[in-house]
């Protein structure tokens, strides 16, 4: 069976891979154009094409589907399938009739729900407890076309959007392996979707990032974990903006919210435990300074960052850090200062008795 694969993230690259190592002819492989990428907006392949491009498998990168070019290059391969994962543009009508197979999707959702870009992020934004991959015939709709078969996992409490990812990545990689025997025996089914049970997943924004910790502690936690690693949650902190990256609920906590219950550590990272109204579980979230390194107490005396840079000297000296309200320390800074210092100095006897001995 000749197939051509359309697919362009990192989504895509178990699927792919899959088919490699199981022996089918992938003839080409169609993904989106090069794009800028990193600080130095370096032009960086898809992670596709670097899959492809090691099989020397030929790459196509059109622009668009729509001017003819890519059903002209389509046609001259003549594929019987053409799968497609996770590609970024809607295949239309003369290229979904021209395989002998048809055209088929790895979807990363249980179809009829979340249909559109987002349904990994969306299903954990939403606080669902169980997702999966459907394999479906694609139609001219967005994702609207008649399913094949799905594969069901648990979402953990705690997963997030990246780790969910990776694993929905190698299921679709099974379910594909499993749907395309069964086109090619005729035994593969057509299931119409039930429209009524649909519901959209759109691309996520950044307007979607900011925490407000007024709202129930699953939802906040749900939030942080649904948009890592981007476009991240956050919270601001003394005028800055501090992503959250990863959560969990906390179960003995309560108070006012949007106020510190306790600092747990701090170097690179500290956790803090924050309050919720009306919760039994307050939010539990890890915050991790960017732009900032915490400064070594021998070091960088002229750090601008004194919360960062203190909290550093008092970790790397053994004592507790702790925080009051929102941006306030419980001691002043020369209070902390002091602690530092002396234990530094009591530290550093300690060793040169030792030397001595």
């Amino acid at each position: 069976m000749k197939i051509v694969f359309m697919g362009t993230p990192e989504f895509a690259v178990s699927p792919l891979q899959a088919l490699l190592q199981n022996g089918y002819e992938v003839a080409a492989v169609f993904t989106q154009p090069d794009k800028p990428k990193g600080r130095g907006y370096q032009m960086a392949f898809p992670p596709v094409k670097e899959l492809a491009t090691a099989h020397q498998i030929p790459v196509y990168q059109p622009a668009t589907l729509k001017d003819g070019t890519a059903l002209s290059i389509l046609q001259e391969i003549d594929p019987d399938l053409i799968v497609v994962v996770a590609y970024g543009k809607i295949l239309p009508s003369d290229i979904l009739e021209l395989p002998r197979y048809g055209c088929i999707n790895v979807h990363a959702s249980l179809l009829p729900k979340y249909r559109g870009a987002g349904p990994i992020q969306w299903s954990i934004l939403n606080g669902e407890t169980q997702t999966g991959v459907t394999t479906m015939y694609m139609a001219e709709g967005l994702d609207t076309g008649d399913m094949i078969l799905k594969k069901t996992i648990p979402i953990l409490p705690d997963e997030t959007a990246d780790e969910l990812h990776d694993r929905l990545s190698v299921i679709g990689a099974e379910a594909l392996l499993e749907t395309i025997p069964l086109l090619a025996s005729g035994k593969a089914p057509r299931e119409k979707q039930d429209d009524s049970l649909s519901c959209y997943a759109p691309m996520l924004s950044k307007e979607l990032s900011k925490l407000d910790f007024s709202q129930p502690a699953a939802k906040i936690h749900n939030q942080i974990r649904g948009l890592s690693s981007w476009p991240a949650a956050y919270l601001m902190l003394g005028g800055k903006r501090l992503k959250v990256y990863r959560s969990r609920l906390a179960e003995d906590y309560g108070g006012q919210p949007g106020v510190f219950q306790r600092s747990l550590s701090i170097l690179h990272q500290f956790r803090t435990h924050v309050a919720q109204r009306y919760d039994p579980h307050p939010v539990q979230v890890g915050i991790t300074f960017h732009g900032h390194r915490a400064a070594h107490p021998e070091s960088d005396k002229s750090h601008p960052n004194h919360r960062n840079r203190i909290a550093a000297q008092l970790q790397h000296v053994g004592l507790p850090f702790r925080a009051g309200r929102l941006g306030e320390f419980d001691h002043s800074v020369a209070h902390f200062r002091r602690l530092a210092c002396r234990r530094l100095r009591d530290r550093s006897r300690e060793q040169h008795r030792e030397s001595d001995q």
